[in-house]
């Protein structure tokens, strides 16, 4: 009998506690503010998207949401903040490819792991890269620099924001898909990047819109084509390397919104639900197209599909270029 009375007091603790649980589900969110994480600085594009968007999910909310930058380690800092704070919805955060994705095949001892320490709840934008050249360049089309890097003892090199980022792999993809050979240069910033370009250390690149538009506008350098599968708003003119007969080659610096693993279902529901429904706010949307970004609102499902899709991508290019730790 007491053995039966002890379980019968667990069973009742544990259907009180799932009860509990679920009535703070129905009750979410009973109190503020929200914390919204960022893995980077106050002013980066990541940050820049994730306050424009919190701003207009609050109103949905009806709860303010309190950005709070992280930055460090690629993002990897801020990126393991959001996955262990408390699974309850009032804590989560938007995070980019290489945390989400290509730092688990780069980082031996990654404090985090995305597929299990975190949920996805909708991809935020994307940033297709552009491919450039200087507007000097006898280059004109992505015809003439494939015929470049594929010439015996060809000398270009291409600069990007850093081993192992968007604008790195996007170019060795396209070099493995044409055959072709180009010296990778590695950069801190986007800006560095370009200046190496301008200079003539580098002669071609494929760098995000939101760095490369304004001297695309002002004639210092020319787009080529969008790093996409279909064209982007903001060059509706340039081809896509997909349309140009490179299917498959795309470079996205896409953000996205996560989680903590094990938040409630119903909690996931409602804040995809804000999200989504702030990216496709007219406001919001007009805020991003300045900064050259598109908005791309999903399912936690497809988010997390993309990330595999991803990992996909660009796991065996970082294994052949030996960009993994020891």
């Amino acid at each position: 009998m007491k053995k039966f009375a002890r379980g019968s007091l667990a069973a009742l603790l544990s259907i009180g506690l799932l009860a509990s649980a679920s009535a703070q589900a129905s009750d979410w969110p009973s109190k503020q503010p929200l914390t919204l994480i960022v893995p980077f600085g106050a002013g980066s594009s990541p940050d820049t998207m994730a306050r424009a968007v919190a701003e207009e999910a609050g109103k949905t909310l009806k709860q303010s949401i309190v950005v709070q930058n992280k930055p460090g380690a690629s993002g990897n800092l801020g990126t393991d903040q959001i996955a262990k704070a408390k699974p309850d919805g009032y804590t989560f955060g938007v995070s980019i490819t290489g945390p989400l994705v290509n730092n688990t095949v780069i980082y031996k001892n990654l404090p985090y792991n995305p597929v299990t320490d975190l949920t996805p709840l909708t991809l935020g934008v994307h940033q297709y890269n552009v491919l450039v050249v200087p507007a000097s360049s006898s280059v004109k089309t992505l015809a003439d620099l494939v015929a470049e890097m594929k010439k015996p003892g060809a000398k270009l090199n291409f600069p990007s924001t850093g081993a192992g980022t968007v604008s790195h792999l996007a170019v060795e993809l396209l070099l493995d898909r044409v055959g072709g050979k180009a010296l990778h240069v590695p950069y801190k910033s986007s800006p560095d990047a370009l200046t190496s370009l301008l200079s003539g250390d580098t002669q071609f690149a494929a760098l995000p819109p939101v760095a490369v538009m304004p001297m695309v506008q002002d004639g210092r350098v020319r787009a080529i084509a969008a790093v996409a599968a279909k064209r982007l708003s903001f060059l509706p003119d340039t081809p896509t390397v997909a349309e140009l007969g490179y299917p498959g080659v795309e470079g996205s610096g896409w953000i996205g919104f996560v989680a903590p693993a094990g938040i409630p279902a119903e909690v996931k529901t409602k804040l995809n639900a804000a999200l989504t429904k702030a990216l496709a706010a007219p406001e919001v949307a007009q805020r991003l197209k300045t900064m050259h970004m598109e908005a791309a609102p999903t399912t936690p499902d497809a988010f997390g599909q993309y990330m595999a899709e991803e990992l996909q991508r660009w796991s065996p290019l970082i294994k052949r270029l030996n960009l993994s730790e020891n």
